[in-house]
């Protein structure tokens, strides 16, 4: 499983045109940076998890489309957070690497 940082951004000011009113209308952006989990499919390709947003899991067939995939779910939740009223989280801070570990259960037949 690889662990990498994905940073989001587009710059801290945009500037668009508004062709509406033929002006040019200030945007800013904020940057956010999450850790991110780029676990091997079985089948080919990455799952993409966040542990910062619950429930964020995105898919890619190759790393660097897993990375993109990545960086577009979670612009997208974040966007969604905003629109709720809902707190961005930070980003949690990892005492130590994830540890794998093979488990096993026995379950009655």
């Amino acid at each position: 499983m690889k662990t990498e940082s994905v940073i989001l951004a587009s710059g801290p000011r945009k500037y668009v045109r508004c062709k509406k009113h033929n002006s040019t209308k200030q945007e800013t952006s904020s940057e956010y940076s999450f850790t991110v989990f780029f676990e091997p499919a079985a089948e080919g390709g990455y799952v993409v998890t966040c542990p910062a947003l619950p429930g964020l899991v995105t898919e890619g067939d190759a790393l660097a489309e897993a990375r993109k995939m990545a960086q577009d779910a979670i612009r997208a939740y974040l966007e969604s957070l905003r629109k709720d009223g809902e707190a961005i989280p930070s980003d949690p801070k990892f005492v130590s690497d994830p540890v794998k570990e093979r488990g096993r259960v026995a379950i009655p037949v």
